[in-house]
């Protein structure tokens, strides 16, 4: 059939409101439609093309990229492209702001994120998409214009009709990682490996299918108009349909620039993007001009890198190890590197549906990541030598040799009385210093006790003797007499503490803390359904079911009674001091304290206060003793309230 016009201007109209769904669904992650309901007009655009045999080159059915290329033609950019000069810490970021305002005669800074991804280039001329390339060294890239036409974050068609080259970062965000690697036959290491990898891949539907996205951030050419601020052209990428990374701040000095950094750094970890640190640039661009570039950097704009996230190392052996629960989870043993400030030897695996997804193996080079105040975690396989082990699932226990049972992934010793390793670790759980705090019950002591005096629960610990310590193993009479002693003292115990030293799963400190303040007493708890438990502040389903089987298990409820019959005691709860110095307000222990800092947290709670592990711009006060490190810079950085322990005794003296 000949094409008519009005065929033509209904193929445009079914090509407009696809756009406006593609990128309320892809950029504003807020869809206005159903899928059938996209699917009706997608089909009918389809449709229409195939009847008329006329492609518009922005129709969104152009992003499946049907054809295969021989190889990458070679592109020289137009306008060069600078790398950013980095710096890692506040003092260097804090020279270079003043040079920048002495430079300028006073300047404002834009701050937005530094994308971890495959930066690219790309190109639009009368308003359409006409190609895109990758940085390549600078001068000349490769034209990747088929693979980027799948990235559905890269509008095909946008209302600036003049020429236009802006540059941004190719990513692939976390859900679509895992998406991809819950079915692909091979797994991808990384989300940032991954996105390279796509890109740089000759079949364009296989691009199509890692569901990448495209963060705007740069205009380097933009014909006919002209832009005063970066927050500007920011504006303007918004308006033509880019997706920008939702966070973008002006500053007018280092203060607050070091306060979006300290912002980012604490929630970095759970954005579903890869990003390594914030990139901070003159926000007016007619000084730029003037200020100029380096070699190899604009001088007006600078990287501030967080530490490093993920690193590579070799994955040396695995240990297979017995929890309290009797679940035996995998260890990877590493060489040691160094992430996020500390020194790595060890990180999960999780379980063996985790160690074949990623395609990790012995003696092979892994990428790990190390979240802060996380456990470190292997993310996938780097390189495999012709060495490198499969990772074989145990059959029996390694701690007594019992069969496992599988649960689903997971594998578990069944032989919770006779299994050393986890009657250790629950005895260990039981005497920390969270739970009873029995001093002087280290490990290989809780082992001793395990070998020699068949130890097993907790009740068995209060009912060993003196005499019964001194024929161990290097116990000597203070040592036997001190543990005594501190068995003793422990036996009158906070109803939290008690909670948590039950080692019921999942239930931490702060768990057990909210639960004694809501029940008050063991018997009120005991008889709550599992509603009432649900209604405790951060009490999911999951925790609540644990806490209400706990207390219908027969064996549980017998140990509980035999504390209680060899003399165990939950104190009674003490009445709640009003102090307005304390009470709602949140305080974060740094440094070293002359009180053990359970004991201040004690009194900072009892006073109707809160503690919390890092500092953010809800911390009320930092209260900071000798050799405070990270965690008083950062409250210096964000204005936090700043006390010393005599300080602190004032706000508590009423």
């Amino acid at each position: 059939m000949a094409l008519t016009e009005e065929k033509l201007q209904k193929m445009k109209e079914l090509i407009k409101e696809i756009a406006k769904h593609n990128y309320n669904y892809y950029v504003l992650d807020n869809p206005t439609i159903s899928d059938s309901e996209y699917d009706k007009l997608y089909y009918s655009l389809v449709d229409l093309e195939k009847e008329t045999g006329v492609v518009l080159p922005y129709s969104p059915t152009q992003r499946v990229g049907d054809t295969v290329l021989e190889g990458f033609t070679k592109k020289r950019h137009e306008v060069p492209l600078y790398s950013l000069n980095k710096v890692r810490d506040f003092a260097d970021l804090e020279k270079w702001v003043n040079d920048m305002e002495s430079e300028t005669g006073g300047t404002d800074f834009a701050v937005e994120y530094k994308f971890d991804g495959l930066n690219l280039v790309i190109e639009y001329q009368n308003g359409e998409f006409v190609s895109a390339s990758t940085r390549g060294n600078g001068t000349i890239g490769e034209d990747v214009s088929l693979q980027v036409k799948t990235i559905k974050t890269v509008p095909l068609q946008i209302k600036f009709k003049g020429r236009l080259i802006v540059q941004g970062e190719g990513m692939m965000t976390n859900k679509s990682f895992e998406r991809y690697n819950k079915t692909a036959e091979e797994k991808l290491k990384n989300p940032r490996n991954a996105v390279a990898g796509a890109i740089r891949n000759l079949d364009a539907r296989e691009t199509a299918k890692r569901n990448l996205d495209f963060f705007c951030y740069s205009i380097l050419l933009c014909e006919g108009k002209t832009f005063s601020t970066q927050k500007e052209m920011h504006e303007f990428l918004i308006d033509n349909g880019f997706q920008t990374g939702n966070y973008f701040k002006v500053c007018k000095d280092v203060h607050e620039i070091i306060h979006c950094i300290n912002e980012i750094d604490v929630v970095k970890n759970k954005l579903d993007v890869m990003i390594d640190g914030m990139v901070i640039k003159i926000n007016k661009v007619a000084p730029r001009e003037e200020i100029g570039f380096t070699a190899k950097f604009p001088k007006w704009a600078m990287a501030y890198k967080f530490e490093a996230q993920e690193a590579t190392t070799l994955l040396k052996s695995v240990t297979w190890q017995v929890g309290r629960s009797g679940r035996v989870t995998p260890i990877a043993e590493l060489e040691p590197v160094q992430l996020a400030g500390a020194t790595i030897r060890r990180a999960t695996l999780n379980n063996i549906d985790d160690i074949k997804r990623k395609d990790v193996y012995e003696n092979a080079r892994v990428f790990v990541r190390r979240s802060n105040e996380v456990i470190p975690e292997i993310m996938g396989l780097a390189e495999k030598y012709d060495d490198s082990k499969e990772i074989v699932q145990p059959e029996t226990c390694p701690s007594c040799g019992s069969r496992l049972v599988q649960k689903g992934p997971l594998l578990f010793c069944e032989n919770h009385m006779g299994c050393k390793a986890q009657v250790v670790d629950r005895l260990s759980h039981f005497t920390s210093r969270d739970a009873f705090n029995i001093e002087g019950l280290s490990e290989k002591t809780i082992e001793a006790l395990y070998d020699n005096l068949d130890v097993r629960l907790p009740s068995d610990l209060y009912k060993l003797k003196e005499e019964d310590l001194i024929g161990l193993y290097n116990f000597k009479d203070k040592k036997a007499s001190n543990i005594i002693t501190s068995l003793a003292k422990s036996k009158e115990v906070d109803f939290y503490r008690f909670l948590f030293a039950l080692g019921i799963a999942e239930v931490g400190v702060k768990t057990a803390k909210d639960l004694a303040k809501t029940f008050v007493s063991l018997d009120n708890l005991m008889a709550a359904e599992k509603e009432d438990i649900l209604k405790v502040n951060d009490i999911g389903q999951v925790i609540a079911d644990n806490i209400y089987n706990f207390f219908r298990d027969d064996f549980n409820l017998s140990e509980i009674n035999k504390l209680f019959e060899v003399g165990v005691k939950i104190k009674e709860p003490e009445k709640t001091i009003k102090n307005d110095n304390i009470a709602n307000k949140t305080f974060v222990l740094t440094g070293t304290l002359s009180m053990p800092r359970a004991e201040v947290e004690n009194i900072i709670e009892s006073l109707g206060g809160k503690t919390s592990s890092s500092v953010s711009k809800n911390t009320d006060y930092v209260l900071a003793g000798e050799a405070a490190g990270s965690k008083l810079d950062k409250a210096k950085s964000l204005g936090v309230k700043i006390i010393s322990e005599d300080d602190f005794k004032k706000l508590i003296e009423n």
